[in-house]
């Protein structure tokens, strides 16, 4: 299928969380394995990030958000026609899981299901 008829979901792993959503749990050992929907529609900006490592700059993604979850990008592409449709929500998880078993068992096949049910083609991984 050609990518301009693709419909496209980001799977960040930057630890943001839309407005009204619980922020990822730190104190959680080997880290939260957790993952927040991002709506399709959301203003970027307005997302909020609470990845837990310190061996990474983080004023990129504090700055533009569009750094950790490039969905201005990705609708651009949209409207120019190289690529079919933004999905209608989006992942974010939080990226440096030490003890990834959980997230690998348990939050992935969820993640899965749900850019299944969105009918998306191609999911974009953005890694953090």
């Amino acid at each position: 299928m050609p990518l301009a008829d693709c419909r496209v979901a980001l799977v960040s792993s930057a630890g943001l969380v839309a407005p009204g959503q619980e922020r990822y749990d730190s104190r959680v050992r080997g880290g939260d394995w957790s993952w927040r929907e991002i709506p399709g529609d959301v203003d970027v900006q307005s997302l909020t990030e609470h990845h837990r490592s310190d061996s990474w700059d983080h004023s990129g993604v504090e700055s533009d958000r569009n750094m950790g979850m490039p969905l201005d990008p990705l609708r651009e592409l949209a409207a120019e026609g190289a690529i079919g449709e933004v999905a209608p929500r989006h992942v974010s998880v939080m990226g440096s899981i030490t003890a990834p078993g959980r997230f690998v068992r348990d939050t992935v096949p969820e993640i899965v299901d749900a850019l299944r049910c969105d009918r998306v083609d191609v999911a974009v991984m953005v890694p953090i």
